[in-house]
């Protein structure tokens, strides 16, 4: 991986991070409101995570990485069981694709770090 490679991946990667983490934690959050608030906060919920999904395919269609496409995966199946009202499923499979894309992160920390770059 070229340095310029390894910008992209960087920086998609530690995005996609964020977001996903913010997502589980939302996840876990919706478990917890009260009946008549589930309804507005699942919708919430799905609003987002698609903006998150969406940001994972522009970082797969800008770095090619096979790690954005996994995570895209398993954010796809984490929407599914939201929408199946099963939250707390979907934080699993929300922290799987946290571990996918951390892993073009820290590729592209070491192409960095070689490079003297960081």
């Amino acid at each position: 991986m070229d340095p310029k490679a390894a910008v992209m991946n960087y920086q998609y990667g530690e995005r996609a991070k964020s977001g996903l983490i913010i997502l589980s934690q939302l996840a876990i959050a919706l478990s917890g409101f009260p009946d008549q608030e589930k309804a507005g906060g699942k919708k919430m919920l799905l609003m987002m995570m698609e903006s998150v999904r969406t940001e994972l395919a522009f970082a797969h269609r800008g770095t090619s990485h096979r790690e954005f496409n996994r995570a895209i995966n398993s954010l796809s199946e984490a929407i599914s069981l939201v929408e199946s009202n099963q939250p707390e499923q979907a934080s699993q499979k929300i922290a799987q694709a946290v571990s996918a894309v951390t892993t073009p992160a820290a590729e592209a920390w070491q192409v960095l770090s070689e490079h003297g770059l960081v």
